[in-house]
C-alpha cells in the first residue's frame, strides 16, 4: 500500500514551526499541488487560510491542532504517526458559502467562506437590512448590528456566539442569525434548506454603511450581498474516528 505523500503547513507560532521542523525531517514534505494529503498545523483561523488557499486542489485535509482553538483540528499528540492516523480517518466533506458583494462604488467582489458570512454595521449607526430568501422578501427591514449565514461546521463559531443554532453536518441546512437586533424585537434567526438563494439590501447604505465579512476577507461599503451554497466547490476534512466532526458537533450541543 503506497503512503499518502504530505504538504505539512504551519502557522508562524513557536509550537507549530517546531512541530512543523519534527514532521518534516522523519516524513518528508511537498508542495499542496504534489502531495495527497495537506496537513496545516495551528488553529482553525490557520485552517481556514488553509482552505482558502489550498480548497480549489481537491486534496483532503487533516489538521493538527496547535493554536488557540481547533474546532476543525485534530489533536496534535507528539510522537503519533500521522500516517496512521490518517489511514484510519474518517472524512467530512464541506461545501463553503459563495458571497457576491455589490459596493457603493459599483465593485463586484466575490468569496468564499467555509464558516460564515457577516454582515456588520461600520458606524455607531444601526444597520437596516432587507432579506431575500429566492427573489421573495421575507424581511422587509431588519435594525440590527450585523446578519450572518452559517454553515453547519461553522455554526458553533460566531454564529453560536450570537444565539444562533448549532446545525449537524449532514441536515443540508444553514444558519440566517442576527447579531444584535433591535428590530423586528422577536425575531431570532431562521434555519433555511442549503439550496437557498439569500439577497441582504442594505438600507440607506451612505447614512448607515455597512461591510461584508466572508470568513475573514472583508468588503466595505457594501450596497447587496448575494449568499448561497456552493454545490460545485467542496472540501474534504480528515478527523480521528474517535473525535469526528459530527461528534465533536454533538458534544457542543449539549455542553453545560
Amino acid at each position: 500500500m503506497t503512503l499518502p505523500r504530505l504538504a505539512l503547513l504551519a502557522s508562524p507560532t513557536e509550537d507549530a514551526q517546531s512541530a512543523l521542523a519534527g514532521l518534516s525531517k522523519r516524513y518528508g514534505t511537498l508542495a499542496p499541488q504534489d502531495a495527497d494529503v495537506i496537513v496545516p498545523l495551528g488553529g482553525d483561523g490557520f485552517m481556514l487560510q488553509t482552505l482558502h488557499r489550498y480548497g480549489a486542489l481537491g486534496k483532503p485535509v487533516f489538521g493538527m491542532k496547535l493554536g488557540t482553538v481547533g474546532f476543525l483540528m485534530n489533536q496534535f499528540r507528539d510522537g503519533d504517526d500521522p500516517l496512521a492516523r490518517i489511514a484510519e480517518a474518517e472524512p467530512a466533506v464541506l461545501h463553503p458559502l459563495e458571497m457576491l458583494v455589490q459596493t457603493e462604488s459599483g465593485a463586484t467582489v466575490g468569496s468564499l467562506a467555509y464558516n460564515e458570512v457577516s454582515l456588520l454595521r461600520q458606524t455607531r449607526q444601526a444597520a437596516h437590512v432587507c432579506i431575500e430568501l429566492n427573489g421573495e422578501v421575507r424581511l422587509d427591514e431588519l435594525i440590527c448590528d450585523g446578519v450572518m449565514l452559517a454553515t453547519p461546521a461553522g455554526s458553533t463559531a460566531y454564529n453560536f456566539s450570537a444565539h444562533g443554532p448549532i446545525l449537524p453536518l449532514g441536515a443540508n441546512v444553514m444558519a440566517l442569525t442576527p447579531i444584535a437586533p433591535f428590530r423586528p424585537r422577536r425575531w431570532r434567526g431562521a434555519v433555511l434548506k442549503s439550496g437557498t438563494e439569500v439577497r441582504f439590501r442594505v438600507r440607506d447604505p451612505l447614512k448607515r454603511p455597512v461591510s461584508a465579512t466572508a470568513d475573514s476577507h472583508e468588503v466595505r461599503d457594501v450596497t447587496e450581498v448575494l449568499v448561497r451554497e456552493s454545490r460545485d466547490r467542496s472540501v474534504t476534512l480528515l478527523f480521528d474516528p474517535e473525535h469526528n466532526l459530527e461528534e465533536r458537533i454533538l458534544i457542543e450541543q449539549f455542553a453545560v
